[in-house]
């Protein structure tokens, strides 16, 4: 007799060293869509797939625009998904990915219905609602709210992410909890702070976030702090065992 294979929920968010691309998408760049030599790309995904023990085709990308669109997916894709911002499973040894270089990579998981979430949540998209959204996906799926763990990747934080007093109103107002103030004393928003907010109020059951601030940490991709400039991955899949 067999044992019966076990499913554990795998995450992980790279930096920008240990790739191939040049300056000033060195190193390790995984966008493909910001003037990088294709082939440094091709090579940087491979080793990223080699890295977490799957093959390139098991790692599903997304052409992220800042929407809320929401996609499940039952298996790989050839290209990435178009025109969204994030992706569903409950396929194991399936990795999604989500690209960022300041946005907010939300990992989210229903480990015991086997439910996994990656979400690209810049400005745009956390302020018109993509993180609940994704949730009612993943409900839709078999997933609990209350069972869904959550991980906030590196990003712009509030001591750096500066924005016009307006903006940072209008975003307080859709997405309380993420108005804040930089050390220069400016208005700034807190990305993580506002959606970590979000999902607490959701009923999540336990939210974690990585406290590195993408502008201020130059071992990661930064827009703000430098463009055209490379993209960091938060990757999520459920790795098989026995």
């Amino acid at each position: 007799m067999t044992a019966a294979a076990t499913l554990t929920v795998r995450r992980v968010t790279t930096t920008r060293t240990g790739g191939f691309s040049a300056p000033p998408y060195d190193s390790f760049n995984l966008g493909d869509h910001v003037g990088d030599d294709p082939e440094a790309v091709r090579r940087n995904r491979r080793r990223l797939a080699d890295g977490i023990g799957l093959t390139p085709d098991r790692l599903v990308w997304m052409e992220q625009i800042h929407g809320r669109a929401v996609e499940i997916v039952d298996g790989p894709r050839a290209e990435p998904v178009p025109a969204t911002d994030a992706l569903v499973t409950t396929v194991p040894n399936l990795a999604l990915v989500t690209l960022s270089a300041d946005c907010v990579p939300v990992l989210l998981s229903d480990d015991e219905a086997g439910v996994i979430a990656a979400v690209h949540a810049g400005r745009i998209g956390a302020r018109i609602g993509i993180v609940p959204i994704v949730l009612e996906a993943m409900v839709s799926v078999g997933a609990r709210v209350e069972r869904i763990g959550a991980f906030l990747g590196p990003a712009a934080s509030g001591r750096q992410y500066e924005v016009p007093a307006a903006m940072r109103a209008d975003v307080e107002a859709h997405l309380p909890g993420s108005a804040a103030t930089t050390v220069r004393g400016t208005p700034s928003l807190d990305l993580r702070a506002g959606i970590r907010a979000q999902l607490v109020a959701a009923g999540i059951g336990g939210v974690a976030v990585d406290p590195r601030c993408t502008i201020e940490d130059k071992t990661l991709f930064s827009h703000r702090r430098g463009a055209p400039t490379g993209r960091l991955a938060g990757v999520i899949w459920m790795q098989t065992g026995m």
